[in-house]
């Protein structure tokens, strides 16, 4: 039900952005965000948008991340830039979907050093 995309390696420094694209059938959605996990380290919370725009990022992100959303397409945006090393991580999107939350497959970001 959610589409997870975007990732990939990227110098210090650099840029991407995520996307998480809830499908047609799911209806309009809620709240949308990520998280990100590394393995062997609790999930980290990143960024979250609501259906009004309000936004709430995580401390280690502020300043350099920016979320966004088009509601007509049920589809989520992540802007990452000046991407570090400990940014590595899976990155998951999620939204409340029929009364759960629902996660996307995971894209995976690398950062070199």
């Amino acid at each position: 039900q959610l589409m997870d995309s975007g990732g990939g390696v990227v110098q210090a420094g650099g840029s991407l952005r995520l996307s998480c694209e809830a499908s047609r059938s799911t209806g309009s959605v809620g709240t949308m965000g990520w998280y990100r996990q590394v393995p062997g380290k609790e999930r980290e919370f990143v960024a979250l948008i609501t259906t009004s725009l309000m936004t709430n990022y995580g401390d280690s992100v502020k300043g350099r991340f920016t979320i966004s959303r088009d509601n007509a397409k049920n589809t989520a945006y992540l802007q990452m830039n000046n991407l570090g090393p400990d940014d590595t991580a899976l990155y998951y999107c999620y939204a409340p979907i029929g009364g759960i939350v629902a996660w996307g497959q995971g894209t995976q970001v690398t950062v070199s050093s």
